[in-house]
């Protein structure tokens, strides 16, 4: 069975529970995470169809290999969480996670630029890893870390991530304060038009919660808190 979402972004009536797993990248990225959680994470996103399995680089083999025939994406993230990375960094680490089976890269800006205002530095950024993602067949998502920014730099990094050719902007790393909110999904949205994709994650879980973000433009959420969230329940605040 397909785990496409079946539901538009921004319509009047997001998803409920039944189609809710379509849109969730079930996501465990804490430093600690042993192989045996990483496992756990893949079997419960075959068994409830989560979009994808979103893992730290060293994860992306195992995961690729337990997901194998489950229609469930392998996800890794580059930069991460800072962003304060050199751009051949993130493209050779982007590289790796690809040729070790990822479908999918997020990776984080350099948000030093972004506060600058430095929209070349930013499309220069991205567009040296979604040459390298595209490449290898892979999609690219963009992590602005919306928290750190103001509306005005939230903007500039999305029309950057237009510029340089990624497939999705992201609110945020979860990891340097705050996460998604209704507000920036809908900036997001506004920003980028109808095209690209736009991720919210950070602090997403409940299903109330991704109702919300769904409703705002989102098409796809990030949470560690995926199955709580399919069955209507109140997620931990552990990403």
């Amino acid at each position: 069975m397909s785990n496409e979402a079946t539901v538009h972004p921004g319509t009047d009536q997001p998803a409920g529970p039944a189609d809710i797993a379509s849109f969730i990248d079930h996501t465990l990225l804490k430093p600690e995470a042993s192989e045996a959680d990483v496992l756990k994470v893949c079997a419960e996103a075959a068994e409830y169809g989560f979009k994808s399995v979103c893992v730290n680089p060293i994860w992306v083999k195992t995961v690729t290999t337990a997901l194998k025939g489950s229609g469930v994406l392998a996800c890794s993230v580059v930069g991460f969480p800072l962003g304060a990375t050199p751009t051949d960094v993130k493209s050779f680490e982007a590289r790796g996670a690809v040729l070790d089976g990822a479908d999918e890269v997020d990776m984080v800006i350099n948000i030093a630029a972004a506060r600058a205002g430095d929209k070349g530095a930013l499309v220069e950024d991205i567009a040296a890893v979604a040459e390298t993602v595209h490449a290898g067949g892979a999609i690219l998502k963009v992590i602005i870390e919306t928290a750190l920014l103001t509306d005005e730099q939230k903007v500039l990094a999305c029309q950057a991530a237009v510029e340089a050719g990624a497939d999705f902007v992201k609110t945020s790393t979860g990891f340097n304060g705050g996460g998604a909110t209704v507000h920036d999904v809908a900036l997001m949205r506004r920003t980028v038009g109808p095209d690209l994709g736009v991720k919210a994650s950070g602090g997403v879980r409940s299903l109330a919660d991704a109702q919300a973000m769904i409703a705002a433009g989102a098409t796809r959420i990030g949470a560690s808190s995926g199955i709580a969230i399919v069955k209507g329940e109140q997620g931990s605040a552990a990403y």
